[in-house]
């Protein structure tokens, strides 16, 4: 079987996909909301947050849209802060919905500025919310989320941050923050497939939802809190997913918050370490290298897209290359979710093999 190790979707417990063999019950019944319910408030000690936490039936980027259309109405002003792929196109999403979007764009492989941010923020009053990616897997950099959460705090602006590759598996104390919607995906630490988005919603946040007026339907904020209450989501969910969901927090409330993120953090070093002692640069500026995903540099002849097709079809296993504007320059290794540091060994030690065969070095 195939090592993935590309940033998500990431490999799941066995334990995990059995859950999901389970058969149907009544979405709108007491066995279900008993489930939801329970996965919720594990949620929400992963979230570290005391706020609302909910489960959307989509991907990552639907709840990034959920957090747009719940937050802002046509015409309000947004900071979307990008450090890559994924930064621009939660801009591109508060655009379409009518919002006037201020982009604050660094260089892709570099952290965003807190000082550039607060800057910003001084020059542009009318600005009402800050769009933020923590942790960006098209070039492998982890923001100080911390640090730009201050400086938005200090002009007392809704953050919104994009967690989608980053909870679960980098700290992200969301109450502590006070960060106001913090989105992540299934597929990425929490070690489940595709198909849910989980949202935490704090009281700024409500504030906000009470005047916003982009449109909404799907997903309603207001209608998922009312069913809730019920144990119970607004549309048909991804029952399955939850399943699995539900499963994969028992592990992971065995394991710790603590030690996962501790363990991300040993297989993020190991990673690091490993590709520079076969001679490759990362990508991202090593103060901020992300600890679930690192993008290494093609330089010294590497053909990284050869070198993907070697180290799948000759080693079986499976890394990312670039995206957009990085294509053929980078490749990446994801390390999230069910990872340890003898699988990163391994793909390390494969690579010492393929990287001549891929032009390294010639």
């Amino acid at each position: 079987m195939e090592q993935l190790r590309i940033p998500g979707p990431t490999p799941c417990p066995p334990e995990v996909l059995q859950a999901m063999t389970k058969p149907m019950i009544s979405h709108r019944g007491g066995e279900f909301g008993q489930i939801v319910n329970t996965v919720t408030a594990k949620l929400k000690q992963f979230f570290q947050t005391k706020g609302d936490v909910f489960m959307l039936t989509s991907s990552g980027t639907g709840g990034l849209e959920a957090t747009i259309v719940n937050t802002l109405s046509p015409g309000d002003t947004v900071l979307s802060v990008s450090i890559g792929v994924f930064g621009e196109r939660w801009g591109t999403i508060a655009k379409q919905f009518g919002a006037e979007v201020i982009p604050l764009q660094f260089e892709w492989g570099k952290a965003a500025d807190p000082d550039a941010i607060r800057q910003a923020l001084r020059s542009e009053p009318k600005i009402k919310a800050v769009l933020v990616t923590h942790n960006e897997t098209s070039t492998g950099v982890t923001n100080d989320l911390a640090s730009i959460s201050a400086v938005v705090k200090e002009f007392g602006k809704l953050l919104l941050v994009d967690a989608i590759s980053s909870l679960s598996a980098i700290n992200l104390p969301v109450d502590e923050w006070h960060c106001d919607v913090v989105v992540t995906g299934s597929q990425k630490g929490w070690m489940i497939p595709p198909g849910l988005a989980m949202v935490s919603v704090s009281e700024k946040a409500w504030q906000a939802n009470s005047q916003a007026k982009m449109p909404r339907f799907y997903w309603d904020f207001t209608k998922a809190r009312s069913y809730l209450e019920k144990g119970q989501t607004p549309w048909t969910p991804a029952m399955t997913t939850i399943f699995a969901l539900a499963e994969a927090l028992e592990l992971m409330e065995k394991e710790g918050l603590a030690n996962i993120l501790a363990r991300h953090a040993r297989v993020g070093q190991t990673a690091r370490d490993g590709v520079k002692s076969l001679g490759l640069s990362l990508f991202a500026d090593e103060k901020y290298a992300s600890n679930t995903v690192t993008a290494i540099a093609a330089t010294n002849g590497l053909d990284p897209k050869k070198l993907n097709k070697i180290m799948r079809e000759e080693h079986g296993i499976v890394l990312s290359g670039g995206q957009q504007k990085l294509d053929g320059k980078i490749f990446r290794i994801g390390h999230l979710g069910q990872v340890t540091e003898e699988d990163i060994k391994d793909v390390i030690s494969a690579l010492k093999l393929a990287l001549p065969k891929a032009g390294f070095g010639g």
